[in-house]
């Protein structure tokens, strides 16, 4: 067993931390502070070939392996969570699903400007009311000639305002309940297509999340993702990519962190010398290594084994569950470290304490990654 990146790894990784360093990691608070959308980092992301990182090469993409992609996620969320998460919906959600279940026809019509981040890709599945209950769906999808015409609310779509396309998933024949839900690719400019609510949030506060609105939308109906009733199996699937983005994201959350606790614990001192030296906080820092380090394994582990088209439910899940937690765990120790300046905005641990909590939330609560985890252990059991 290979625990070390490979050459081509390696420098994707040295590249990714140096852009980072130098033009998102400078811009976050004030991103922060503002809750404006990082577009500036985004285009600079794309010219770097970040936003569509496993997409293969013939359709604009960089041909990437998912190990890859997340080693990049962790450097540009270790930066800001909020840039992150805007590249990650558009690789893990957007574009992966469409790689895995779009006709040639419709690869060829949207992966190409969305993998080169010339266009923004989101993933609408969550309703109001709903909430984990994904199958649960209300948004209707009604066959009507050559279009589908869709109503319903979608809630907490990240990249929502900006998006100019996304996955869509709707009831077709509510009487199958979740074997009757559709995946259709939705444009912005489709009429009856609208962007809600603009969510003001606690943490990744430049990522922007709003409710759409789709008021009688009028879809082509070339544009169904597979055929009618596969969309719980596509959104599902999707899903396993997307909380492997999502560990990595929490996994560069924890790592500013922890980076941040160590190297101030070496600077302040107290009763005579550097608090480092104390045995309280050498434990907290033991702990919030080793959680990072835990966390780190379970990801590429995950990563890994998705780039060799193997399934990965049962080790997606707990790499974003066990990073999340992490995630939660090392920005709380890292406040403590700081003592009150942790508390204030003049340093950043705050604003990884706040961007940490979401990892726990989106694209499956840490309650239902156990119950995903759960399940699989007691299929493997049973069979």
């Amino acid at each position: 067993m290979n625990f070390h990146l490979n050459e081509e790894q390696v420098m994707l990784q040295t590249m990714v931390r140096e852009f980072a360093a130098q033009e998102i990691a400078p811009k976050a608070a004030k991103l922060d502070e503002s809750s404006e959308f990082p577009y500036e980092a985004v285009k600079k992301m794309a010219d770097l070939g970040l936003m569509g990182m496993m997409v293969p090469a013939e359709l604009g993409g960089g041909g990437m392996d998912v190990l890859s992609y997340a080693i990049a996620l962790e450097e540009i969320a270790a930066a800001c969570a909020s840039t992150a998460v805007t590249m990650s919906v558009n690789n893990s959600l957007f574009l992966s699903c469409l790689m895995n279940f779009a006709t040639t026809v419709q690869k060829q019509k949207y992966i190409p400007e969305w993998a080169a981040g010339k266009k923004l890709g989101a993933y609408a599945l969550s309703e109001p009311g709903t909430g984990s209950d994904a199958a649960n769906q209300r948004t209707t999808a009604v066959r009507n000639g050559n279009t589908y015409i869709l109503n319903g609310t979608k809630n907490f779509i990240t990249n929502g305002p900006q998006a100019d396309a996304m996955i869509v998933f709707a009831m077709t024949d509510r009487e199958k309940k979740h074997k009757g839900i559709s995946a259709f690719i939705v444009e912005k400019n489709f009429p009856g297509y609208q962007v809600g609510k603009v969510e003001k949030k606690l943490g990744i506060r430049a990522s922007s999340t709003s409710e759409i609105v789709l008021k009688n939308c009028e879809v082509p109906a070339e544009n169904i993702l597979g055929q009618e009733s596969d969309g719980f199996r596509i959104a599902m699937a999707t899903l396993d990519g997307g909380r492997i983005g999502i560990a990595a994201q929490a996994l560069g959350i924890a790592r500013a962190a922890f980076e941040a606790a160590v190297k101030y614990s070496t600077q302040r001192e107290a009763f005579g010398q550097a608090i480092s030296q104390f045995q309280g906080i050498q434990w907290k820092l033991a702990d919030m290594a080793m959680n990072i380090d835990a966390a780190r394994l379970l990801m590429y582990r995950a990563a890994a084994m998705k780039s060799k088209g193997e399934s990965v439910t049962k080790e997606a899940a707990m790499a974003k569950l066990f990073a999340s937690e992490a995630a939660n765990m090392v920005t709380k120790e890292a406040i403590q470290v700081f003592g009150g300046y942790g508390y204030c905005k003049e340093y950043p641990v705050e604003r990884y304490f706040r961007d940490a909590k979401i990892t726990e939330i989106y694209e499956g609560t840490s309650e239902i990654q156990r119950i995903v985890i759960a399940r699989q252990v007691l299929k493997e059991v049973t069979s």
